[in-house]
Parts: C-alpha cells; structure tokens; sequence
C-alpha cells in the first residue's frame, strides 16, 4: 500500500494554525489579500519600469508600477461592466 505524502508530517502545528488563520481571514476580508497580492505583482514590474527608464527613481518606478496595476485592473472591470450589465 502507498503512503499518502502530507506535508502536515513535516510542518508543526502552530505553522497549521496560522495557514488556517490566513485562509479564515482570506475568506472574510479578500480586499486586503488582494491588495497584498498587487504589491507582490508590483515586485516585478517596478524594476522593469526602472530598467525602461534611467531618469526615473525608486520611488516613481514603484508609482508608475502601481499605477499601470490600476489602469489595468479598472479595464478589466469595465469591460465586464460594459458587456455584462446585469451582473452588476
């Protein structure tokens, strides 16, 4: 008969308990999960705005990034807005 792997051999309880806790909170508050997650994409493209650009600094490059995150993110909801209306 095979063993079944599971990583809840490996990991102590108290990690468990704070995945449960996580995903509790993820299931009742998914804004700031993700908003998290938009920063961690923002990880990615900052540098990539910076390496386009060599005027700018950090700090713009992270603004630029988050703001291309948003326009983004608002057209995609308006294209669903827009061709599917009675959803909303």
């Amino acid at each position: 008969m095979k063993n079944k792997f599971s990583f809840n051999q490996f990991l102590p309880e108290d990690f468990n308990d704070g995945v449960e806790i996580i995903t509790a909170f993820a299931r009742q508050n998914s804004v700031p999960v993700w908003l998290f997650l938009l920063m961690c994409l923002n990880l990615f493209i900052a540098p990539a705005v910076l390496a386009a650009n060599n005027n700018l600094d950090r700090t713009a490059a992270w603004a630029i990034g988050l703001l291309g995150i948003v326009t983004l993110g608002l057209s995609v909801y308006l294209f669903f807005v827009i061709f599917q209306p009675q959803r909303f």
